[in-house]
């Protein structure tokens, strides 16, 4: 792309139409670009079977591994429960789910070290398998960890009897409260027992960090700073996890050589009440004035353009500005006729620049000029010496967005894009159009917006 095109259809636009400019000393109050933002929602159903392989993993080994645990009626044994098999769940409803945990009772029991226990040292080892059911109430918390609202235990799967001195000994039902006792102590009393923040940050550094756009040998970077992360969690009739996750936040433009090092980080969670998949960016991509003096310089600045058969004409002393609305480029030029006529004077022009999907250019509306020239025959002939001027230039009139364009579809693709061992993410139907543009007072300022949606495909 050249972005000397673009500089100038500038000059050519401000020559497009003879009119008069609204008033130098008040051109009016400038337009103010909207707040750069971003905005992804992605409603997701992680299967069963996903789910299942999860929890499988992540469930340790070794569930309650205890000496001196009390069974009561002066019985008192050390115990190690550990996972006899794969951990089977179903959905009661969007909340509750009924979970399944095969376990293997290891240890040795006997009567207190006191009173009778003091005399009859025997302990009787334990090697039993069960099948506990509880119904739980898992829960995501706003500091990105799991707990556990509630716990009931169903049955637990099988019976545990001892024979202690000849007498047959039932110990299904102290170890049933030992289970409830457990868990009220260890996993509903505690609001987390998993923190997933660890692995939310690792993912989001990779996804989060500043990407960046490089055109014409000029790099922008942009980075996106969460303020709020929206999230909800249930259960469907197929049993799939269904969660809706949001984030929206500010992104911030820096030069290439000042980004960001790492991504801002995340917010705790709150409330999501929409089902929509929708992505939607808006990046603030900033053309100095300085940088666009260059440009015009080095492919305008002393060169000779020939206009028509008869005259020739070389601009000079280049200035792009902020004028309202508009944006105003004044130059210095000289032209000649082959008859040695010749003419000089000053040029200042305004536009406003907009975008044409169709040629995927930049282009500008409402043009007002003015000139500045001493003699140069008849004011009639200089008109019309004019007309073709313009007619010659407006063949370059052009500033093609669509290396721009592309830069950032494929910056943005890949840095939002992730792989992870459960699932991919990938941003699909991406699409990237100028939103507006700014005249600031130190910048032309394009307002690119992205749109797409995410999709995610669970392994």
């Amino acid at each position: 792309m050249k972005r000397s095109l673009f500089l100038i259809s500038i000059l050519a636009l401000s020559l497009a139409a003879c009119k008069s400019l609204p008033p130098l000393s008040n051109p009016g109050p400038p337009l103010s670009p909207p707040v750069s933002s971003s905005e992804v929602n992605t409603p997701f159903q992680v299967p069963k079977s996903t789910l299942t392989r999860v929890i499988n993993s992540q469930v340790p080994q070794t569930l309650i591994k205890e000496q001196g645990m009390s069974f009561g009626n002066g019985i008192e044994g050390d115990l190690q429960i550990s996972r006899n098999g794969a951990i089977t769940w179903a959905a009661l409803d969007s909340q509750l789910i009924e979970v399944k945990i095969p376990i293997k009772i290891q240890g040795e029991v006997g009567l207190k070290k006191s009173g009778l226990g003091s005399f009859l040292r025997t302990r009787i080892p334990l090697d039993e398998t069960l099948e506990p059911l509880v119904v739980i109430d898992p829960e995501v918390n706003p500091d990105w960890s799991v707990g556990i609202r509630a716990f009931e235990l169903i049955e637990l799967g099988g019976q545990l009897d001892l024979d202690v001195l000849g007498m047959s000994v039932d110990l299904s039902g102290v170890l049933s409260q030992q289970i409830r006792k457990w868990a009220d102590e260890n996993l509903v009393a505690k609001k987390s027992i998993i923190q997933l923040k660890p692995i939310i940050d690792l993912a989001w550094e990779q996804v989060g960090k500043p990407f960046q756009v490089e055109v014409e040998g000029f790099q922008t970077a942009f980075s996106i700073q969460p303020q709020e992360v929206r999230f909800r969690e249930f259960f469907d009739a197929n049993e799939s996890l269904n969660v809706w996750l949001g984030l929206a936040g500010k992104v911030n433009s820096h030069p290439a050589s000042a980004a960001p090092s790492r991504a801002f980080p995340l917010p705790s969670l709150s409330p999501n009440s929409s089902e929509e998949n929708a992505l939607e960016i808006l990046m603030p991509f900033g053309i100095s004035y300085t940088e666009l003096d260059e440009l015009l310089a080095e492919n305008l600045q002393n060169k000779v353009f020939r206009i028509d058969k008869k005259i020739t004409m070389i601009p000079s002393n280049i200035k792009t500005q902020a004028y309202g609305e508009w944006i105003a480029i004044s130059l210095d030029f000289f032209a000649e006729q082959s008859n040695g006529k010749s003419l000089e004077g000053e040029i200042f022009a305004v536009g406003k620049p907009f975008y044409d999907p169709e040629t995927r250019e930049i282009r500008f509306s409402e043009i007002n000029f003015k000139l500045e020239s001493g003699n140069f025959g008849a004011q009639t002939t200089a008109g019309l010496k004019k007309r073709k001027i313009i007619k010659n230039i407006q063949k370059r009139a052009v500033f093609p967005l669509g290396d721009l364009i592309d830069e950032s579809l494929v910056s943005i693709a890949d840095r939002l894009g992730l792989s992870t061992p459960i699932a991919d993410l990938k941003i699909e139907n991406l699409v990237i159009e100028p939103a507006g543009f700014y005249p600031l007072a130190n910048e032309l300022l394009i307002q690119l917006k992205a749109k797409g949606s995410v999709g995610i495909d669970f392994k």
